[in-house]
């Protein structure tokens, strides 16, 4: 439970918005009045070849947001659809298209036999892409504060994020180095580079996330990925002896091809459940890392959470043919608001309008790059 009040400018609590035991953050939607905007949102996008998607991003957003209680006060979102797509232009013919005209540049040089050059034009697309994916995750999440209210106030940044471009060029690539072993480091870093940039109202975000236990759940993570090799290998090898010493002529039979399979999609399970363990760790540190003012914020989802919302997501779409991936947002908004909690005071006569820059256009290069903001 969130334990926070009021207080007024003498720092009295406010007694009529005193807060019982409960969480800070209340979701009140409900998939039945989220579904005719979701299916208005698919055949207009249908009908438009696409072109509506943008504006079905907002009326789906601002059903949400609307829906989202912090303390005692609704969420308004408001951003709209063509602040969307003028950044998804932008986004597309400034800076997508070049860089897979590069790549197929790169390419061309290769088989012509320019292979230095072709090397060259691969690492500059290489670093390029690393650089414009860190940009577009730090401009979605200005976009999103920038256009989010609360009590008529909203967050943002007056950063560009450029530098913050670089950091996650380098410390990506870092990241990478000895088979990935400092991933959670780089994780962990750009974390709080990101937040420590942003604000909500008159206050800064502070980021301090530590490596406490996030490595050894990697390296867990890690020994089921070779763990998981030498099965297959191990499976592999014992089918094909079982095939080898038959009968001339005999053919695998499904006694012998269901325990394979089996084993194989055992393989991927087993590897998705500890990358998973190891992300809701990553998540629960870095949201007990963040603070505003006098508020801190929790996570409360641990590795079944993750992977209930994941057999859910994965059931909702198969057994719907795909059509039910329209209410993939909708799962998953609701499942991040109701496993965040906020501890502290809230000083409402403190709280005035953010002085940053309000972004021109919306999050276009990390739709193009199909990157999360949060």
């Amino acid at each position: 439970m969130s334990d926070y009040h009021e207080y007024d400018g003498g720092g009295h609590a406010i007694d009529s918005q005193h807060i019982e035991p409960q969480s800070a953050f209340q979701f009140h939607g409900n998939w039945k009045e989220l579904a005719p905007i979701l299916f208005t949102n698919l055949l207009l996008t249908i009908v438009t070849l696409g072109f509506y998607r943008f504006w079905g991003t907002t009326r789906v957003r601002q059903y949400l947001w609307s829906q989202t209680q912090f303390i005692d006060d609704r969420l308004e979102w408001t951003g709209t659809g063509k602040e969307l797509f003028i950044g998804f232009m932008m986004a597309t013919f400034l800076i997508i298209v070049p860089l897979v005209g590069l790549q197929f540049l790169a390419q061309y040089l290769a088989v012509n036999g320019s292979a230095g050059l072709s090397s060259l034009l691969t690492v500059v697309f290489y670093f390029g892409f690393l650089y414009l994916s860190g940009f577009a995750i730090y401009r979605g999440l200005r976009y999103r504060l920038g256009r989010t209210y609360w009590r008529g106030i909203r967050g943002g940044s007056d950063d560009p994020g450029f530098s913050y471009g670089w950091a996650a060029t380098w410390k990506t690539f870092v990241g990478g180095m000895l088979l990935g072993i400092l991933v959670p480091w780089s994780m962990k870093e750009l974390w709080n580079d990101r937040w420590n940039r942003m604000s909500f109202g008159p206050h800064k975000f502070e980021s301090n996330v530590t490596m406490d236990g996030l490595l050894g759940r990697w390296l867990i993570a890690y020994a089921v990925i070779f763990a998981s090799i030498i099965g297959v290998v191990v499976i592999m090898a014992t089918l094909m002896a079982t095939i080898s010493f038959g009968d001339v002529g005999d053919v695998p039979n499904a006694a012998m091809i269901i325990p394979f399979i089996v084993a194989i999609f055992g393989v991927y399970f087993l590897i998705g459940l500890a990358f998973l363990a190891y992300y809701a760790l990553f998540y629960r540190s870095a949201v007990r890392g963040l603070s505003l003012h006098t508020l801190d914020f929790d996570f409360k989802a641990r590795t079944m959470d993750w992977l209930k919302l994941a057999i859910g997501d994965i059931a909702l779409v198969i057994f719907t043919l795909g059509i039910g991936s329209i209410f993939l947002s909708y799962r998953h908004w609701k499942f991040f608001i109701t496993h965040m909690e906020a501890y502290g005071e809230i000083n409402v006569d403190e709280l005035t309008q953010s002085k940053t820059e309000r972004s021109k256009h919306g999050e276009g290069l990390m739709d193009a790059f199909d990157v999360g903001a949060i």
